[in-house]
């Protein structure tokens, strides 16, 4: 009924709405000219389309359109925007059909390989690796390559090293935010000694449950061993029942299975990601460990602010070695297409200048250094920003989504799960796992 009326009510205005319209463009000023002076380095290209193949839909695709409108305008390319959330599938059948687009935007560096070996992605362009080079921590770079050729750029990033938590609570607990592992535990122990619990946890997800108990355990063998070990990990040169990676899930264990902090550790397995932090701005939890996305999970009545209902804090370190461990989450730009045209684009999806237009719309964030903080409206964006446009971060990729989907989608969501539903210990998981590892 709401519906209904609400498009009687506009229809009858439509008379009147024009009517307003031509005396608003009768007297409005005219519009200001677009300065095209930052892109006069990609130079013109009029009547040119590039197409922009992602997974990426509305409202963000908007975002996008609005943020390169000027772009367009001053270089005459025009961006043909085709997002689809059949994007995986798709992109497989239109290389091996001939039809690939201009650029597309790969949403793990798994399927960037995948498509780097059909040969039919393009090395990037030196205007593109100048500004790598410029913007990003190498650790980026080596994402966006494959076999040490550099193929794409990074796009938008999301931190996964974040420890949800309320600053009202703990202002009224005398809690300070710890920045060690040491002062972390020592934390949660004295909410422990409060009878709170320290840590809430949430590992339920439909057909994908399991897959926070695989972030907890990147954490750590990141935390713990390093990039090299992790990276060898992911593409099992490293062996799920290594002792480095065993000694990381017995760290887990130690953390998310403590019933001291926890509480009743089976009910993590049936307890929603989504529904995991929800005690947080009540104090019936205290901390949970989730990415920057799970802002959007708090209900619009709390405030996320560093003195609101919500916030968050940097996952601490554990091993000294290893600096400021970040385990990330993104997208990557690469090129089927080598016109000038295409190049000009994805030089400008690298830059600085729309980096920092795209994140003052809100709601996205960016490895890219070039970006000044204050650009930021959304403080999570802007505290996920501090730790991703760090050149010296040690940054790895979410693991799961580097390893084959039997394993990183599959298998260990299964085995993680029976690890926290059932208490499978650490040896019967890995041995399931390294069993399960495609032979080629």
């Amino acid at each position: 009924m709401f519906k209904s009326k609400k498009r009687i009510l506009a229809t009858a205005g439509i008379a009147a709405t024009t009517l307003v319209a031509s005396l608003v463009a009768a007297t409005a000023p005219a519009a200001a000219a677009v300065d095209c002076a930052p892109y006069a380095a990609y130079g013109k290209h009029t009547g040119k389309t590039v197409e922009f193949n992602t997974s990426i839909l509305d409202p963000e695709k908007s975002t996008f359109q609005k943020v390169w409108k000027d772009f367009e305008s001053c270089t005459g390319i025009t961006i043909n925007f085709t997002g689809t959330n059949q994007f995986e599938a798709q992109l497989p059948v239109r290389v091996a059909g001939g039809t690939a687009p201009d650029l597309a935007v790969f949403p793990q560096p798994g399927l960037l390989a995948k498509m780097v070996e059909t040969g039919k992605v393009l090395p990037a362009p030196a205007s593109v690796v100048a500004n790598v080079d410029k913007y990003w921590s190498k650790g980026y770079k080596d994402l966006g390559s494959v076999g040490g050729k550099f193929y794409a750029a990074p796009l938008g990033s999301s931190l996964k090293s974040l420890v949800w938590y309320s600053p009202k609570q703990f202002a009224k607990n005398g809690y300070a935010v710890p920045t060690t592992w040491a002062q972390l535990t020592s934390l949660a122990d004295r909410m422990a000694a409060k009878k709170q619990t320290a840590f809430c946890g949430g590992i339920g997800s439909g057909g994908a449950t399991g897959w926070p108990a695989t972030d907890w355990v990147e954490q750590m063998v990141l935390r713990e061993h390093g990039a090299q070990v992790y990276a060898d990990w992911t593409t099992n040169k490293v062996k799920f029942s290594d002792p480095r990676i065993q000694s990381a899930m017995k760290k887990v264990a130690g953390w998310m299975q403590n019933p001291k902090w926890v509480g009743n550790v089976k009910k993590i397995a049936t307890t929603t990601f989504q529904d995991a932090g929800q005690g947080i701005p009540s104090g019936k939890c205290m901390m949970l460990q989730q990415a920057s996305f799970y802002a959007g999970q708090f209900p619009e009545k709390n405030i996320i602010a560093a003195d609101g209902d919500v916030y968050a804090f940097y996952l601490p370190g554990t091993n000294p070695k290893v600096k400021t461990p970040i385990l990330t989450a993104g997208e990557f730009v690469g090129a089927f297409a080598s016109r000038p045209e295409v190049a000009a684009v994805q030089a400008y999806l690298s830059s600085a200048e729309f980096a920092t237009a795209k994140v003052a719309e809100g709601g996205w964030a960016t490895a890219n250094n070039g970006v000044p903080l204050f650009k930021y409206k959304d403080p999570i964006q802007r505290l996920s920003a501090q730790y991703l446009s760090n050149k010296n971060a040690t940054a790895v990729f979410d693991g799961s989504d580097i390893m084959p989907a039997s394993i990183g989608a599959g298998k260990m969501w299964t085995e993680f799960t029976a690890w926290f539903a059932e208490g499978k210990s650490i040896a019967a998981v890995t041995k399931a796992l390294d069993a399960a590892w495609p032979k080629s």
